[in-house]
């Protein structure tokens, strides 16, 4: 009866150990995702490394200089993302190269389909024609997320189809200098603003501390909109300081207010809390423009409150 029951504890204990492990690690997201799944759901050729499927989109449908020199795709002109395990099905992080006039459209459907826009920058100096790169990333069901990736590109495809060389300028006509009512804008926006050859601008600003040291809206921690044209139709550009938990929701509600963006960045390092900053163009009336900054700058403040909670 001992050595019975000697045995069954020394074959169980394994059995334990192994099932263990195995709810440790599904609960860690550690399963292997379906290349094949990704694939299809992302309408290209998906390849595996380890625990990573990835998918991959060589630009050489627009042909490229930098410096003078023609750049082959391999050499940094590929649209990529990468699905890891995560506990909630997978993980995707990607970066997506765009043509000036693919910005906007390949971020709208990147929001679309629940992505996230974590950066928008250059990679080049003396690029012909200006190229940019759009870093995406999302996590959730891992068929969604590639679907999510498919219709990002395919907005860009579509762009191409329409006009084969990349725009030089939006869309619209140019603003020519005017009167702008600064009252009007303050009305709306809240804080004084300032004028200055022609243009409006209105700064709100932010603190926060680098290197131990206190630093606020003189040393650059400012939100800033600056109006050029006319009432009647105007150019607004300007600047975003956000944490993190705050930039998703201020993108979106630029682009629902049909505001460009036109950077997504850091502009420091060792600050607190960390700061990325974006940079946004648009056009049309004053009155409407600034509406649209101030949908952003209160779903800024709904997201600080949510994190505060």
């Amino acid at each position: 009866m001992i050595c019975r029951t000697k045995r069954v504890k020394l074959v169980a204990l394994p059995v334990l150990i192994f099932a263990g492990a195995a709810w440790f690690a599904l609960a860690q997201g550690e399963h292997q995702l379906d290349a094949e799944k990704i694939a299809n759901a992302s309408g290209t050729k998906a390849t595996t490394k380890g625990e990573v499927v990835r998918i991959e989109w060589p630009r050489n449908d627009v042909p490229l200089k930098v410096d003078g020199m023609p750049l082959k795709p391999f050499a940094g002109l590929g649209s990529w993302a990468a699905f890891t395990p995560a506990p909630h099905g997978a993980m995707m992080m990607g970066d997506t190269v765009v043509f000036e006039d693919e910005v906007t459209p390949a971020m709208d459907a990147a929001f679309a389909n629940g992505l996230e826009v974590t950066a928008l920058h250059n990679h080049f100096f003396y690029d012909e024609p200006k190229v940019f790169f759009m870093h995406i990333g999302g996590h959730g069901e891992t068929e969604k997320l590639a679907a999510g990736v498919k219709d990002v590109w395919d907005a860009i495809k579509k762009v191409r189809q329409e006009n084969a060389t990349p725009a030089k300028r939006f869309s619209g006509d140019i603003p020519k200098e005017g009167q702008i009512d600064g009252a009007a804008i303050e009305q709306i926006l809240g804080p004084k603003s300032q004028a200055k050859d022609g243009v409006v601008k209105v700064s709100i600003g932010r603190e926060g501390t680098m290197h131990k040291v206190k630093v606020g809206e003189a040393m650059g921690l400012n939100t800033w909109a600056a109006f050029s044209g006319s009432d009647a139709y105007a150019a607004v550009d300007g600047d975003f300081i956000m944490t993190g938990e705050e930039v998703q929701p201020v993108l979106r509600a630029l682009r629902k207010a049909n505001i460009h963006i036109v950077a997504l960045h850091n502009h420091m390092i060792g600050e607190q809390p960390f700061f990325y900053f974006l940079h946004f163009w648009g056009k049309g009336s004053t009155q409407e423009l600034a509406q649209g900054v101030k949908t952003a700058l209160d779903a800024q403040k709904e997201a600080a409150r949510a994190t505060e909670r």
